[in-house]
């Protein structure tokens, strides 16, 4: 992330910055799909091994009604347990309103409105100084940093892994 981040400082639209990110993005991917493909077994091993002893209690204690009701609850406290690597959509506040990907490098115009950074100066520079939403003037050096919003995807990031994979 450092590397990143430095090369980003010297050049914000350069092609070592999208290759740094994209080769981040994809070991961040595979570290985050062996982590929770490990999880996974865990938990279903952990899921089998508990269902295992109800049954046997079920068999000792001929409780059948209770014994149904608690597989029943094991089943929606592993399937709980299981959710934070089920990859779903991340939400919009985190994504650019221009390319809808996930921000990598945020930075927020005079009007409030936030953008991936490379985006909105591309814009800028070929479409024209003004904001594509609001179509107000904007300039390259009204652009600041959202950090707010950078340590929200960061920390979005560390808990759902599975928004690195990049199509």
């Amino acid at each position: 992330m450092q590397a990143l981040d430095h090369g980003r400082g010297a050049h914000p639209n350069s092609y070592m910055v999208e290759e740094i990110w994209q080769e981040l993005a994809k070991a961040k991917y595979q570290e985050w799909e062996r982590d929770s493909t490990k999880r996974s077994w865990e938990l279903q091993n952990l899921q089998d091994s508990c269902e295992i002893a109800l049954r046997e209690k079920h068999v000792h204690e001929d409780a059948a009604d209770s014994t149904s009701q608690q597989l029943a609850d094991l089943k929606l406290v592993f399937a709980k347990a299981a959710e934070a690597d089920i990859p779903t959509e991340v939400p919009d506040y985190l994504c650019c309103k221009i390319t809808l990907d996930i921000f990598r490098d945020p930075v927020i115009t005079p009007s409030g409105l936030t953008y991936e950074r490379a985006v909105i100066l591309d814009h800028l520079e070929k479409v024209g100084k003004f904001d594509p939403i609001t179509r107000e003037t904007l300039f390259p050096s009204q652009l600041v940093q959202n950090l707010a919003i950078k340590e929200a995807v960061g920390a979005f990031l560390e808990k759902h892994g599975w928004a690195y994979k990049m199509d």
